[in-house]
């Protein structure tokens, strides 16, 4: 799932190749991609792009007095061609959900892969009409986002600070992967209890969510849309790292499964050497 080093990245990238363009068209290759009808994506037609802007993993195109809206979800990615065929989209088993088209002839695809499909596009006049835009946590990279804020968050929140991270109306923009690094990082186990953090635990997650997305998007700069994939895969430390060896202690990665989703961690720099529980191979093994 794309989160917000990859988002950031993308929408970097549509600014260099798409702000100033007037739309040719709009096209919504999937029944269940769009989530509004009014206004229609006909009225994208003859619009020129403005700036290009980020709300948690939201990617919001600015089009005179409308907003395009887009939500990758698990397995969507934003694909950009220079040159896009002229026919217009049909509906039917394609991974494509959404396409763009620039008066250059250039623009970009939405393309989902497998089964369930989550990928979602809004047209609104206010970002805050998107429900997800509107009940987002937070921002970690903003000026606001201080050791203080982070401290009031996990107050009193007897949730794990894995669940803490990945909830979107919590902290906005991190997903299973970032989580992952940033506990890694901080040196703690994704089971610890938000209640339970120390003052110093707390300047210490808080130094390692800023630094882990900083990092993440510095490493991103510059690369074309096809590339942040791999960019992100290859700059993860632990997340789907599974019975590698941790790059800090050389110890083994291990894993947490749940019904659908992993997580992964260090013994050694995240608990105390111990290996967390995972219910779901112990269910097997029963």
């Amino acid at each position: 799932m794309p989160e917000l080093p990859e988002v950031e990245s993308l929408a970097a990238f549509l600014r260099t190749h798409a702000s100033g363009h007037v739309i040719a068209r709009a096209e919504a290759a999937s029944f269940a991609v769009l989530k509004t009808f009014d206004p229609p994506l006909s009225a994208l037609t003859g619009l020129t792009i403005g700036d290009i802007t980020r709300h948690g993993k939201f990617l919001d195109l600015s089009c005179g007095d409308l907003h395009l809206v887009m939500h990758l979800a698990r397995a969507g990615w934003l694909r950009w061609r220079d040159d896009i065929p002229d026919k217009p989209v049909k509906p039917g088993k394609s991974p494509l959900a959404f396409r763009l088209v620039l008066d250059d002839g250039s623009g970009f695809d939405l393309t989902e892969a497998g089964t369930q499909k989550r990928l979602a596009v809004y047209l609104v006049r206010d970002p805050m009409l998107v429900p997800g835009v509107a009940t987002l946590g937070p921002e970690p990279l903003a000026d606001d986002f201080t050791v203080e804020s982070l401290a009031a968050i996990l107050k009193e929140r007897r949730m794990q600070i894995k669940g803490v991270l990945r909830d979107q109306h919590i902290i906005a923009g991190i997903g299973n992967a970032y989580s992952d690094e940033v506990l890694h990082a901080a040196k703690m186990s994704p089971f610890k209890l938000a209640s339970s953090f120390t003052p110093e635990e707390t300047a210490a997650l808080h130094e390692a969510i800023v630094t882990t997305l900083r990092e993440a998007i510095d490493r991103s700069a510059g690369l074309a849309a096809a590339d942040l994939k791999g960019e992100k895969k290859t700059g993860l430390r632990v997340h789907a790292k599974t019975g590698q060896p941790c790059p800090v202690c050389g110890d083994t990665i291990r894993e947490v499964s749940f019904a659908d989703s992993s997580l992964q961690y260090c013994p050694t720099c995240q608990t105390g050497g111990k290996s967390l529980a995972d219910r779901r191979m112990s269910r097997l093994l029963k």
